[in-house]
């Protein structure tokens, strides 16, 4: 019924015998890497071809950190107009704030839904209506624990990927490079996100920015693709697609 009416504009309500026409566009959205779950036999390949016009990547917050203060300003006008009160950060406990939360060991895991958590907990945890470092300490403790540690959220199992044998002939100092790389590699829902972390310095002395292929070159090295790290996660990585009907 999709099929047809992505194809042909052409559908059936539902409780109805007669079939109508409607002329629209359609946007997808999803979190999950679609080219994978149809070769997993997971996602229809016939329908991805038809939504698979246009693709556009949506980066989360810990990909455009400089989002962040503006919208803890956001959020506490957001939460004035909910509750009648006006509260705010004093100067330390904001910079405190901002100090971890433009930290990359913040990886902002639950995207802006995080940051809206964050500052309503503090906003309700605060007295006469000022945030301090005492809430700010707190919060951070809270989020570090919900987002893990790195191990617990990037947990490379090099062995599995490159077998004993491959890995018996590997140095030390390549394979503590190449943890490094997994680990941000798997803390990353696309090649550019972990493109932009790894070589965010040298991509702007470059006039070439194609830090995907980079990695893929890297990776290839040692017989490693994007979608063995990605299969390692428990979590799939994001990806945002928007195609038109027709």
């Amino acid at each position: 019924m999709l099929l047809r009416a992505v194809e042909e504009k052409i559908f059936t309500p539902l409780g109805s015998d007669s079939p109508v026409k409607s002329n629209f566009q359609l946007i997808c959205g999803t979190n999950r890497d679609l080219r994978a779950d149809v070769r997993e036999g997971l996602f229809r390949e016939d329908l991805l071809a038809r939504i698979h016009l246009w693709t556009f990547q949506l980066p989360g917050l810990a990909e455009r950190r400089e989002d962040i203060e503006p919208n803890l300003e956001y959020e506490l006008t957001e939460l004035a107009k909910r509750s009648g009160k006006r509260i705010r950060f004093n100067r330390e406990a904001s910079s405190r704030f901002l100090d971890f939360a433009m930290a990359p060991s913040s990886t902002w895991r639950g995207n802006f839904r995080d940051l809206n958590a964050a500052v309503t907990r503090m906003a309700t945890l605060s007295r006469e209506g000022r945030i301090t470092v005492q809430e700010v300490e707190e919060e951070m403790e809270r989020l570090q624990e919900q987002w893990g540690t790195a191990e617990e959220v990037q947990s490379p199992k090099l062995e599995e990927l490159l077998g004993t044998e491959a890995m018996a002939g590997i140095d030390l100092f390549d394979r503590l490079q190449l943890e490094s790389v997994l680990s941000i590699c798997q803390s990353c829902s696309n090649l550019a996100e972990a493109g932009r972390q790894l070589f965010e310095v040298s991509r702007e002395q470059r006039s070439s920015k194609n830090d995907s292929d980079r990695i893929r070159k890297y990776l290839s090295r040692f017989g490693i693709d994007w979608e063995q790290i990605q299969s390692q996660k428990s979590s799939s990585g994001v990806a945002v697609g928007a195609a038109s009907g027709g």
